[in-house]
């Protein structure tokens, strides 16, 4: 029988955790002097205390928010000599970081564990965040900014010989996550600080990322990440913090009546936690981490004495590798297996260690019910939904309560948070892997799929059978699965039978004598009484025969009710979100609308007050004040202070300084100094050289088909291929020079999103070394995007594209950053860029293309064949085959483009169908950016017209109409 852990006393690292074991204190005078090494401390997760001699947490917190440069230079000498890191006489950049960050790390821990203690204390309603990804970025900016202490550790790494740029340049980027899903849950977890939300992140620890994008001439090509080779100085292992995870075995029934998952393997997952800061809060959160392994035991000695390593060590690769990657490929069944253990660990080890908590804190006073007035957990998109069964299983099979007490808590306690509309993302699980990887969770499924079609036959009735068979075809949990008998016999229907030539002339004769009786006389000869007699006695006869036979097992079944061995019988884990979650949200107005009225709408007819919509957000801590400082000091000084970083709403205050010169000389120096910036990263990252004169022009995403980087090339093309059609002086007069940035990643196993990044590379291989274009146009593909680039791009970027084929994008959110750095927008009305345009003004947004309910016509208008692309579509098209931008074969992608019907053909991303409106509009934007007043003046208008996109303000509404959680200040 496998439970739940019992409540740990949780971790108490093996050394002191304060100040490095030798911290700093400054006298009197300011003297700096070495404290000595004792200090009580407390883990961020334990009540046990690690004694030391006289000084006093208090003391050294009070210390740090009136410490010196010189103090701080000390203390970071002190951690480059004596933390253990590198060898004496190793002196580096690196060396200088990992110091550094050691010293920060300090200023972190005594706020760590007194944010801990008081959540501890009050006992209050704590929400989780469960997120496959969690973009994080580099730490030691973000940190010591929040601290308020960038100034002090500038100058202190000046007077060891240090800048702080170069020092903080060498942290490698947390290979954590890939896109907007991981940026916005470290969003979250900023603003869930600095606005005192008693809340933490539980995610997975990734060793290897998802990869490390190397652009050749062949593409993108993918290495493994190697961020934690040196060592993460922003974490603490907590090896006295794990929980058991198991896979496979079987499920028996005790003798006390419960369920047991007995056998099979098990792993356990071990806690690594990651400090959380707010912007000038004490109240410090946590994200905690999970890897996996097992016991020492299970290593096989005798087997690798004998030889046999592999088998010796199979146990631990197989723990280990589930933490190995992030998003590992699916086209095999071991990558299936594989993501579906790494989403049943995050599920399993969260949540008991959730319990644990709610235990340790409930002590004598524990009652279940009290349950979901103390745990939040929010499940960031559908990765995390194995949360809903697991917390029914521990319920259940662990703490005894009944199904219907647990799945009261589970609804109540559960929230889901939808981040697409496209079917693909909206993930399906094969039943037959989950049967054998989790065979509990598949019978509380099936048991939760029940009920819910039970719960769709009382709200819609068996009237109209069509009616409820569309009703739980939309909805089941499970699909292509048998239905339960009880559910399936309301789809029988009597087979017809052929009717013989004798019982033919009988229901003839039947019923020609019906239709006499009705016209003749009330008397009835005897012998017409007679016939009618044995005539409707065999009729009789006949429907008792044909009742019997309904219930004959050669009736039909609706070929609905029965699983279909064609095709593949699966998990719908976005229906089991909605079906076991309190709330529903999508992240985006137009978003949240779709989630309604098409992707859950036969859910939103059951429970419309489960849905909700949450526009997504950025931390402008992040996102301007500490990316764009210059840019940040300008506000502060229009504005009249700083207040507008925790509170967005101040910048509106920009608007009526939109035309003042001073002003707007003061913005274009600043944009200046930040496309400057740009070039460098390009020429380190590329080897190109380009003008900061050239308008800077920006897509930076994850490449996918429908966020239609392909569309943003093709234009490009065209471009070049009027510039190149024109001499020299009338080039110079129509085009406006542009440096056209892409960066993002394609997955390693999504061919077409690979041969885009193929294509875009080929582009600038050409574009950029032809001397008659020069500067007026260059392309790049910075390789390897990720957080740092961003930050380095969007303070330097003019035009920011947001074009992905309306209707398809849920929010976005580079969208948010891009408009609150003061970068105009192009794009279709779709995801938040909907709400941006409305906010920073429609003359300060150049818009195109089809809108989201146009869609599903054009499509259905292509299917016909009564598409008529645009002569200019088909030119572009035509010049890419020509071979101008060398040998590649490039008839896979432009054959995405064409046809009316079949797989990866037909434009379903109508590309075809918004390319002209794009060009045009671009059109727009080269008159725009001539006249330089004006293109400034929809800049600031831009910053001053994004304070709703502050991830602040969404975390309030989660915390007030999901979450139920209030701010905790700290004392």
């Amino acid at each position: 029988m496998v439970t739940a852990s019992p409540p740990l006393p949780l971790a108490t690292a093996s050394r002191p955790l304060a100040a490095g074991g030798g911290g700093l204190a400054v006298g009197a005078g300011g003297a700096v002097r070495r404290r000595r090494r004792g200090l009580v401390v407390r883990s961020v997760a334990s009540d046990r205390e690690v004694r030391g001699s006289a000084s006093t947490e208090e003391e050294l917190s009070s210390v740090l928010s009136s410490i010196d440069s010189s103090a701080i230079a000390s203390n970071i000498t002190h951690h480059a000599e004596f933390t253990p890191l590198f060898s004496p006489e190793h002196s580096s950049p690196l060396k200088a970081y990992h110091a550094t960050a050691r010293s920060v790390f300090d200023a972190l821990i005594m706020n760590w564990n007194a944010t801990y203690d008081y959540y501890n204390k009050v006992n209050v309603k704590q929400a989780y965040y469960l997120s496959m990804e969690f973009l994080q970025g580099r730490a030691l900016t973000n940190a010591i900014g929040n601290l308020e202490l960038t100034g002090q550790y500038a100058e202190a790494l000046k007077q060891l010989g240090q800048n702080l740029e170069d020092v903080a340049s060498q942290e490698p980027d947390p290979a954590l996550g890939n896109g907007g899903l991981g940026r916005l849950a470290s969003c979250f977890l900023d603003s869930m600080a600095t606005l005192n939300y008693p809340a933490w992140g539980y995610g997975l620890r990734y060793r290897y990322g998802l990869f490390k994008q190397i652009i050749t001439k062949d593409g993108q090509e993918e290495v493994a990440e190697n961020w934690l080779e040196m060592g993460n100085p922003w974490e603490i292992v907590r090896n006295d913090v794990f929980y058991p995870v198991k896979f496979y075995g079987k499920v028996v029934e005790g003798t006390d009546g419960r369920k047991h998952w007995i056998g099979g393997e098990n792993i356990k997952a071990v806690a690594h936690d990651v400090p959380i800061p707010g912007y000038k809060t004490k109240t410090t959160n946590n994200l905690r981490l999970w890897s996996t392994t097992v016991p020492s035991q299970n290593f096989d000695l005798g087997a690798f004495n004998a030889g046999d390593h592999a088998k010796a060590n199979e146990a631990h690769l197989n723990a280990e590798k589930i933490c190995h990657v992030l998003y590992p490929g699916d086209e095999s069944s071991e990558g299936k297996v594989l993501r579906l253990k790494q989403q049943y660990t995050l599920c399993s080890a969260s949540l008991q260690d959730i319990i644990s908590r709610f235990e340790t804190r409930a002590g004598d006073s524990l009652n279940w019910e009290d349950f979901p007035s103390k745990v939040a957990v929010q499940m960031n998109d559908t990765h995390p939904t194995l949360c809903i069964p697991e917390l029914m299983r521990i319920l259940m099979d662990v703490k005894g309560l009944s199904w219907n007490v647990a799945w009261s808590i589970t609804e109540r306690t559960v929230a889901y948070t939808n981040h697409t509309v496209l079917p693909e993302a909206l993930e399906k699980w094969s039943l037959d892997i989950m049967q054998k990887l989790l065979p509990r969770h598949v019978e509380i499924i099936e048991r939760i799929d029940e009920e819910l079609m039970n719960s769709i036959i009382s709200k819609y009735g068996t009237e109209d059978i069509s009616l409820l068979k569309q009703k739980l075809q939309e909805m089941r949990i499970l699909d292509n699965v048998d239905l339960p008998a009880s559910i399936a016999k309301l789809f029988i229907k009597p087979k017809e039978k052929k009717e013989s030539p004798d019982e033919l002339e009988r229901n003839l004769l039947f019923k020609a004598l019906e239709s006499l009786c009705a016209v003749e006389d009330e008397t009835e000869s005897e012998e017409e009484e007679s016939i009618l007699s044995e005539t409707t006695e065999k009729k009789a006869e006949s429907e008792d025969v044909a009742d019997v036979e309904k219930e004959d097992p050669e009736d039909e079944l609706d070929p609905f009710a029965k699983y279909d061995p064609k095709l593949p019988r699966v998990v719908r884990m976005a229906n089991l979100s909605v079906v076991g979650g309190h709330s529903v949200n999508g992240v985006a107005e137009i978003h949240s609308e779709i989630v309604k009225q098409d992707v859950f709408n036969s859910f939103y007819e059951m429970w419309p007050t489960k849905f909700q919509n949450k526009t997504n957000g950025v931390t402008p801590r992040r996102w301007i004040r500490f990316c764009n400082p210059e840019l940040s000091t300008i506000i502060t000084k229009w504005i009249g202070s700083d207040d507008w970083i925790l509170n967005t709403d101040k910048l509106a205050g920009l608007k009526k300084f939109a035309d003042n010169e001073d002003l707007q000389s003061e913005w274009r120096t600043a944009k200046r100094n930040s496309k400057m910036k740009v070039v460098s990263l390009i020429r380190n990252k590329t080897g190109y050289v380009v003008s900061p004169d050239a308008m800077f022009d920006v897509q930076i995403k994850r490449i996918h088909e429908y966020k239609r980087q392909l569309l943003n090339i093709l234009g490009i093309v065209y471009r070049y291929k009027k510039m190149k059609e024109m001499g020299a002086e009338e080039r110079i007069k129509n085009f406006v020079p542009r440096v056209c940035i892409f960066g993002g990643k394609a997955f390693a196993t999504y061919v077409q999103a690979k041969r885009i990044v193929k294509f875009i590379t080929d582009v600038a291989a050409t574009v950029n070394y032809d001397p008659d274009i020069g500067d007026l146009l260059k392309v790049v593909f910075v390789p390897d995007y990720n957080v740092s680039v961003a930050e380095t791009l969007i303070p330097g970027s003019e035009l920011s594209q947001h074009i992905s084929t309306a209707g398809m994008e849920a929010s976005g959110t580079s969208n948010m950053k891009f408009a609150m750095n003061g970068c105009m927008l192009i794009g279709t009305l779709d995801g938040a860029n909907v709400e941006i345009r409305e906010e920073v003004g429609e003359e300060n947004f150049f818009l195109f293309g089809a809108h989201a309910p146009e869609i599903a016509g054009l499509r259905q208008e292509r299917a016909k064949g009564k598409f008529v692309p645009d002569p200019r579509f088909e030119e572009v098209k035509g010049y890419v085959r020509s071979g101008v931008f060398g040998t590649s074969n490039y008839d896979e992608l432009m054959g995405s483009l064409e046809g009316n019907e079949g797989y990866g053909r037909a434009d379903y991303f109508l590309v075809g169908k918004d390319f002209p409106s794009y060009i045009e509009c671009q059109e727009k934007v080269d008159e725009a950016y001539r006249d330089q007043k004006l293109w400034t003046r929809m800049s600031i208008l831009n910053t001053a017209g994004s304070p709703k996109f502050s991830s602040d303000r969404t975390i309030r509404e989660y915390a007030k109409d999901i979450w139920d959680i209030s701010p905790v200040i700290l004392p």
